[in-house]
């Protein structure tokens, strides 16, 4: 068997060097282009190209890679580049190993660096302020709804939307002891809930203990006996957790939506989303007239949401996800027909519309 080895392992070492040298020839045109960013001032990160690179690659793949692993691949050859480039700081609502912590890696790989921060108002500020490059954020969750607090940050920040995460939640079941030993499973109340039917088929018998957050379960399960967490996988990695059962949520489709928040939005990439918000005047029809602007123009209105103003009983804006980008000739006549009808409207951001 050594005899047959030994070739292909030479061949692989041979790819190796090769591809050593390639990644590192990338990098030195990445460092160049960002010696031309910095010098007209233009971000480091853009989600525009990297939706094109990520695009071109998955294209030219032709096996037998599948495209999530190049993805995957080129997600961390990109993180690194970045973090050469210039030490970007991305704020997220912590704690470590959340949800939002896995978004984040998601997104922007493993080389960056990352801040925890206890509330998403801290996240607005550490952008807003400077102390982080992008904050990344909830804003909706398939079975649980929209997080509100996340729109209410909008209403009077200046910060744009430059892309979004799309992260299947899979919750699991870890311990350090084994699944029979244990008396008691720790988690928020929200994974709770969103693992009730499993929880009642196969673990019925246990006392269910609400915490503050999935972290803070995996932290419990690790030093308290004959106890167990429900968590995300990098929690698991995290505080050294057996994964006991994986993907325990009752709906598979179980999906929270995340918004990459910066200073600016990034240019068009032909598949585009636009956020939104508005408020209307206080008439018969005045919603139906303002939405009906997108109906004229063929643009295709994804999702509405209302929020009260606080600053007047009964008075409401309204957030609104449209496909294109702003700078759409057809979007941009949508968004003009829509001032006519309204008291004001606010372009969040347009981004890359993506499912990653």
């Amino acid at each position: 068997m050594k005899d047959k080895l030994q070739p292909l392992r030479s061949k692989i070492d041979e790819l190796d060097s090769k591809l050593v040298h390639l990644l590192n020839e990338r990098t030195k045109l990445v460092l160049e282009i960002g010696k031309v960013k910095q010098t007209s001032g233009g971000e480091i990160y853009a989600p525009d190209r990297e939706d094109a690179v990520l695009r071109r690659i998955v294209e030219k793949g032709e096996g037998p890679l599948p495209a999530d692993s190049l993805r995957a691949i080129y997600r961390e050859v990109m993180s690194a580049s970045l973090a050469l480039e210039k030490a970007l700081v991305i704020a997220y609502l912590g704690p470590e190993a959340s949800y939002s912590h896995l978004a984040v890696t998601k997104k922007f790989g493993s080389s960056l660096k990352y801040e925890p921060l206890p509330s998403i108002t801290d996240v607005f500020a550490e952008v807003a302020k400077d102390r982080a490059d992008y904050g990344v954020v909830p804003i909706e969750n398939s079975t649980e709804g929209a997080v509100t607090h996340t729109y209410d940050m909008f209403l009077d920040s200046d910060l744009k939307i430059c892309a979004q995460i799309v992260l299947p939640i899979r919750h699991n079941l870890m311990a350090a002891v084994a699944r029979d030993q244990i008396k008691k499973i720790y988690s928020i109340p929200q994974v709770l809930a969103q693992c009730r039917q499993w929880l009642q088929l196969n673990m019925s018998h246990v006392e269910l203990i609400e915490t503050s957050s999935s972290t803070r379960a995996a932290q419990i399960a690790k030093t308290e006996p004959n106890a167990g967490a429900l968590a995300s996988s990098l929690a698991a990695e995290m505080y050294g957790l057996t994964i006991l059962e994986a993907n325990i949520q009752d709906s598979s489709e179980n999906v929270t939506r995340f918004l990459v928040i910066g200073r600016k939005y990034p240019g068009r990439t032909g598949s585009d989303k636009t956020s939104i918000m508005f408020s209307v005047q206080d008439h018969v029809g005045a919603l139906h007239d303002s939405i009906a602007s997108f109906k004229k123009f063929k643009i295709n209105m994804t999702k509405i949401e209302s929020r009260p103003s606080k600053k007047k009983a009964w008075e409401y804006y309204f957030f609104v996800d449209i496909l294109g980008h702003c700078e759409d000739a057809l979007v941009k006549k949508a968004l003009a027909e829509l001032a006519k009808h309204t008291m004001f409207v606010k372009i969040l951001g347009s981004y890359p519309n993506v499912n990653g």
